[in-house]
C-alpha cells in the first residue's frame, strides 16, 4: 500500500512570510502540531511545528505578531511521495523521530502522513508498535 492511500490531502500551509501568531492560530484552528511552509510553487521550505514556536519564540519572548516563520520553522524537512510504500514512510519516520512527513509530488505539496495515520489504518500489515516506540525516543 502507497502513502497516497492514508495520507490527509485536505492541509493548509503557510507562506514563511506569515506570522508566528498566525501559524499558532492555524494550529489551533486545525487541531494540529504542525503547518507545511511553502513557497509561492507551493514548494516546502520548511515546517512549523508548535515546539518550533514554543522553543524559538516564547521561550525567547519574542512578539508573536511581528516574528515570521521564517526565523522559527524547521528548515530540514524529509518529504515522501504519494507512491511511497507505507513501510517506508514508516521506517523513515522511525529512523528520524519525525511524526509527520509531508507529501510532495512534482516538488510540490499534495498532502500529508501522520504517525497516528498509520497507526489508525487496518490496511496496514506491519506490525507499528516498533516504530511508534522509536519515533517516540528520547
Amino acid at each position: 500500500m502507497n502513502v497516497k492511500n492514508i495520507m490527509s490531502q485536505d492541509i493548509r500551509s503557510l507562506s514563511r512570510e506569515s506570522s508566528v501568531i498566525n501559524a499558532a492560530q492555524t494550529m489551533r484552528s486545525l487541531d494540529v502540531g504542525v503547518v507545511p511552509v511553502v513557497d509561492g510553487d507551493n514548494r516546502v521550505v520548511g515546517v512549523v511545528t508548535d515546539r518550533d514556536i514554543v522553543l524559538r519564540c516564547v521561550a525567547e519572548s519574542c512578539d508573536a505578531n511581528s516574528k515570521r516563520i521564517n526565523e522559527v520553522m524547521s528548515k530540514t524537512v524529509l518529504t515522501v511521495n504519494p507512491d511511497t510504500d507505507i513501510e517506508e514512510a514508516a521506517k523513515i519516520m522511525a529512523e528520524n523521530q519525525v511524526r509527520r512527513l509531508p507529501v510532495v509530488e512534482s516538488g510540490s505539496l499534495v498532502g500529508m502522513l501522520s504517525l497516528g495515520d498509520i497507526a489508525t489504518d487496518t490496511r496496514c500489515e506491519f506490525e507499528t508498535d516498533e516504530i511508534i516506540k522509536e519515533v517516540s525516543e528520547p
